[in-house]
């Protein structure tokens, strides 16, 4: 009895996370950042929101004009796109035919973070640094 409960259950948890997978959106254009984010792209602008890491990078004026991709899903709201947690890395920028990850990067410390701002060791401003992949990356292909 309490394996078909679990098979059910799992079932269920396997369903619940592909509906998830199947919502998800790509949306992309140019960033216009600041304290109201937003993407102009071939069906007009919209507006942009997320986590307070996601809204850190989106507030990056150095990301001003970029070919911006945020995948993600509608809010609700019209011409509102929430964008994907800053931990599933879900912000890129687009140069030279390549997608590329949004990191911030010390060359002081040698320390790479994903939200614009200083460096927790040295307190120097951290420079913004593409990244078609991460050394991290490699390691888990190993």
């Amino acid at each position: 009895m309490l394996r078909r409960h679990f098979s059910t259950l799992l079932a269920m948890s396997v369903a619940t996370v592909a509906r998830a997978a199947e919502s998800l959106q790509s949306f992309r254009g140019k960033l216009s950042p600041g304290a109201k984010p937003s993407l102009t792209g071939s069906q007009g602008s919209t507006l942009l929101t997320g986590d307070a890491g996601t809204m850190l990078v989106l507030g990056d004026r150095r990301l001003s004009g970029t070919d911006f991709e945020v995948v993600g899903e509608p809010s609700g709201e019209p011409g509102l796109f929430r964008v994907g947690p800053l931990h599933k890395r879900a912000m890129f920028v687009h140069q030279a035919g390549k997608r590329l990850m949004v990191t911030y990067w010390c060359a002081v410390c040698s320390i790479r973070t994903f939200t614009p701002g200083v460096c927790m060791c040295c307190q120097d401003e951290t420079a913004l640094d593409f990244k078609e992949k991460l050394e991290s990356d490699d390691l888990k292909s190993k």
